[in-house]
Formats: C-alpha cells, sequence, structure tokens
C-alpha cells in the first residue's frame, strides 16, 4: 500500500508539473520542441497562392527545422487563420495585411486587439474583381441586383470585397445578391452563370482565375479599381496601394488598374524566440526553392519583411533581421 501511495504521489506530482507548464514542452534554447514539434500553417482557398506557398513552406520547415514535423492546412484564409492561431489551432498563419491590422488594433472582425506577431509581412496580394460579359459590369457600382461572391466567410477578400462595394455606394447586404464562396466554388459559379461577379485578393497569378478565364476566354473581363482607391484609403490608410495586374498575368488585351494589398506571416506571441528567428530564416535561406512551388516567393524582400507596423514584429524575427 505504501509503495502504490508513493507513485500516485509521484504521478499527482508529474500531473502538477505539465499544468504549470502548460501541457506542452515550450522550449527554446534548450532544445525542447515547442508543441511537441507538430506545427501548422494556415493558409486560404486550395487554388490559391495561400495554399500553394504554405505547402512548400511547410515542406522546407519539415526538411530543415530538426525535430519538427509541419503540416499545411488549406482554411477560409485571413482573418479565419488569425483566429486558429489565437485558439492554438494553427501555428503559423498567412493573413493580408489590412486584416492583421485590424487584428492587431482590435478593429472590424475583431472585438479587442489579438496577441499575435509578424514574423515577416512577404509578398503582395492583388484585387481581382472579374465578371461575366452578358452581366454589363463596368465598375463596382454596376454590381448593383447583380449574384456576386465576395469570397469565404472570415477571409481577407471578404473584408476588401465588402470594403469595396461600400466605397462604391453599395449596401453589400441589400443592393447586391450575395454569396459568400471559395474560389473554386465561385469560379463553378461563373461558368455555370449562377454568379455574375467575384471577388479575389491573391498572388499573380492565382491558379483559380487562370483556370477561369482560359475556360470562358472573351466570355469574362476584369473591373478596374482605380475609382475607389481614394474613398478606401480614406476610411482604412494607406495600407491599400494602386497597382496593376500585368496583361501578360491572365492573357488580357491591356493591364487593369487595381488595388494591391502586402501579406504577413503571423504567430502566436507565445512562441519561443529561437524558434521565430529560425523560422524565418529558413524563409529566407530556402527562398529559391520556395519560388519553384510558386513565383511569388520571388517578390519577399528581406529590405520590407521587418515593415509590418501595426503589428508588432515578433522578438525572434526581430533578432533575425537586427532589429529593435
Amino acid at each position: 500500500m505504501r509503495s502504490l501511495t508513493r507513485i500516485a504521489a509521484v504521478a499527482a506530482g508529474l500531473a502538477l508539473l505539465l499544468a504549470a507548464c502548460g501541457g506542452e514542452r515550450r522550449g527554446g534554447a534548450d532544445g525542447e520542441a515547442y508543441k511537441g514539434g507538430r506545427l501548422s500553417i494556415a493558409t486560404g482557398n486550395t487554388t490559391g497562392v495561400y495554399y500553394q506557398l504554405g505547402g512548400g513552406y511547410a515542406d522546407l520547415l519539415t526538411k530543415h527545422l530538426p525535430g519538427y514535423q509541419v503540416t499545411a492546412e488549406a482554411t477560409g484564409a485571413s482573418v479565419e487563420n488569425i483566429q486558429r492561431v489565437v485558439r492554438g489551432d494553427s501555428d503559423i498563419a498567412f493573413t493580408l495585411a489590412d486584416t492583421a491590422s485590424d487584428a492587431a488594433t482590435g478593429r472590424d472582425a475583431f472585438s479587442s486587439p489579438q496577441p499575435i506577431r509578424a514574423l515577416a509581412r512577404i509578398y503582395t496580394n492583388y484585387t481581382h474583381v472579374l465578371a461575366r460579359k452578358d452581366a454589363n459590369v463596368r465598375t463596382v457600382a454596376d454590381l448593383k441586383g447583380k449574384r456576386v461572391s465576395t469570397g469565404s466567410p472570415n477571409s481577407g477578400t471578404e473584408t476588401i470585397a465588402l470594403r469595396l462595394l461600400r466605397a462604391a455606394g453599395l449596401d453589400p447586404d441589400a443592393d447586391i445578391s450575395r454569396q459568400a464562396l471559395s474560389l473554386p466554388e465561385t469560379v463553378q459559379g461563373v461558368k455555370d452563370g449562377t454568379i455574375d461577379a467575384l471577388f479575389w485578393s491573391g498572388g499573380l497569378p492565382t491558379g483559380g482565375i487562370t483556370d477561369l478565364v482560359t475556360t470562358m476566354k472573351d466570355q469574362v473581363a476584369f473591373v478596374p479599381l482605380d475609382d475607389l482607391l481614394p474613398r478606401l484609403q480614406n476610411e482604412h490608410g494607406p495600407i491599400y496601394q494602386a497597382g496593376r495586374l500585368p496583361k501578360d498575368t491572365y492573357g488580357t488585351a491591356e493591364d487593369v488598374n487595381t488595388i494591391v494589398v502586402p501579406n504577413m506571416l503571423v504567430v502566436s506571441d507565445q512562441m519561443p524566440a529561437d524558434l521565430a528567428e529560425n523560422l524565418v530564416r529558413i524563409l529566407f535561406e530556402h527562398q529559391a526553392e520556395l519560388a519553384k512551388v510558386h513565383p511569388e516567393a520571388n517578390n519577399i524582400s528581406r529590405e520590407d519583411a521587418p515593415k509590418t507596423d501595426p503589428v508588432p514584429l515578433h522578438d525572434g524575427a526581430k533578432r533575425y533581421f537586427g532589429v529593435s
């Protein structure tokens, strides 16, 4: 009985110790693996650039980060990704910078500032508005009364779509027949004629958009957005900038004026600094390999990477970039 009592006491002590440590090996300099060596990356729709780059980045981390297995998960993208990181369901997230800014400051989709940190600012997303020609849409204001996909629920695409609609003087809930669909569902809907127009925010080229314009050719057209930029900047600041969809990207007759937003990689503020530093180091040391997965990886600039304000840069990322 005394032996059993001692065993029970030891077990109870171990349980208390684990509870005090949060049940996870947080590790850092001592080599212990954060979250038991299993990390997940929240990406986006399966035909988008986040998903492609996320899968490639996961493979690189698994190969070059000793003691870790890393997987990429398809998600609804930006807002959902940040929510997943905050809950602990994902460890690294791709997100649009406007959504990350909202999360860091507690605006719009986020009722309070979220405990996130940035690893790096990465490539730039281009806003795509594409409509069937038989819908007679030449401006965002022309979407009134149309069937429009504003992207997956809780995505960065949805955020910018709603802001653009309001900037054009439309009520997203009353003036259009709004459908919150993933990019694969949206593309199929446009092909089938059940959707008149779509919003999408992504890198170039985005596979789903390439599929749509290749299949439908001159039956669809891009809608320029430059007329809405001043209102968007007035409401939400300079995070939104002018850009162009180059004509060679999707085979258009000319470049299309659009609005661009940077992307970021974000993590929890609880991630150990050593791990965060290694995540950034591998991103840049193996950037050429990542570019073989998708060419947008070539557009990740070490000079611009630390420019994540108002999202605080993780201490580990600061160490890598040599900034204070």
